[in-house]
């Protein structure tokens, strides 16, 4: 029995190590570079830079809801979509029955998409 417990927990060794090793590379990678890196600080290394261009204005300012609505509905489809590509790997495996789930699946997300459309949620003019 004792042998048993060993043996499972032997095998969360690997993972353990990894883990230990990715966290100790990163929290070396930052102390390292911290204490070895330049500390000169200009007026010109401090300022704000945003693809070449200089920086006008508040940063502050509010965006449109739409800038967010588009966000939040292109994250909630594109994750959506991922849920298909398991179902593509293995639909010969679900028969019929996977068959059937995914037409729901899709119809579910048709009728969100044409949701989106009638309440006009990706139109910019408004």
């Amino acid at each position: 029995m004792e042998t048993e417990v060993i043996n499972s927990s032997a095998n969360y060794l690997p993972i353990l190590f990894q883990i230990i090793v990715a966290a100790g590379f990163g929290i070396t990678t930052i102390v390292v570079t911290h204490l070895i890196g330049p500390k000169v600080r200009t007026e010109n290394k401090l300022s704000s830079f945003e693809s070449g261009i200089e920086v006008v204005g508040n940063a502050r300012q509010p965006f449109s809801i739409k800038y967010f609505m588009v966000a939040i509905l292109f994250v909630i489809f594109d994750i959506e979509v991922i849920f298909m590509y398991p179902w593509a790997v293995n639909f010969r495996e679900f028969g019929i029955n996977g068959l059937i789930e995914m037409f729901v699946f899709m119809g579910l997300l048709l009728l969100g998409f044409i949701y989106i459309i009638k309440k006009k949620a990706l139109n910019w003019d408004e």
